[in-house]
């Protein structure tokens, strides 16, 4: 687990997301998650068959729970997606475009950098971008994608996170 811890680390600070931090009232422990893959069968001595769900590799989380319970929720509207879905309807055309990792592209202000911080066996270290499981993530990449289409929302364009 360390090996998987270190070298998503070493990946995080290469892209520049993340940066070390000295210390912080913040700090959110890390854990390694086995990543679901498909499912199988496999018989038990009995003859019984039992789906099993594969492993296929590890993920590295943070638990930021402490953080969230004191973070001011952020109540930007989310459209849900059955509703996108009934818009989209009858169109004769329509791309999808994914925002891979897009949460990650929204810098986090220097004065905020303190709080999406976490350790590991080897250093602390802070996000210098919008991290997975922060509780206003998904308002504040809705809202930057609202404001980047704006021109475009009411004519030709939808957005969902």
């Amino acid at each position: 687990m360390i090996e998987v811890v270190q070298k998503e680390i070493f990946k995080w600070l290469y892209a520049g997301l993340v940066c070390p931090m000295a210390d912080s009232k913040w700090v959110s422990p890390i854990h390694v998650i086995p990543k679901k893959g498909g499912t199988t069968i496999v018989q038990k001595k009995e003859g019984e068959l039992i789906p099993t769900r594969l492993q296929s590799g590890c993920r590295v989380c943070i638990d930021y729970r402490k953080l969230n319970k004191a973070t001011k929720k952020d109540h930007f509207p989310l459209p849900f997606m059955d509703q996108m879905l009934e818009r989209l309807a009858g169109r004769s055309n329509y791309y999808f475009l994914g925002g891979h990792s897009g949460y990650i592209q929204v810098p986090i202000s220097p004065e905020g950098q303190e709080k999406p911080t976490f350790t590991c066996h080897f250093c602390t270290y802070a996000f210098r971008r919008m991290s997975f499981g922060l509780c206003n993530t998904l308002a504040t990449f809705q809202r930057c994608m609202m404001n980047i289409f704006s021109d475009f929302i009411t004519k030709i364009t939808k957005v969902y996170r």
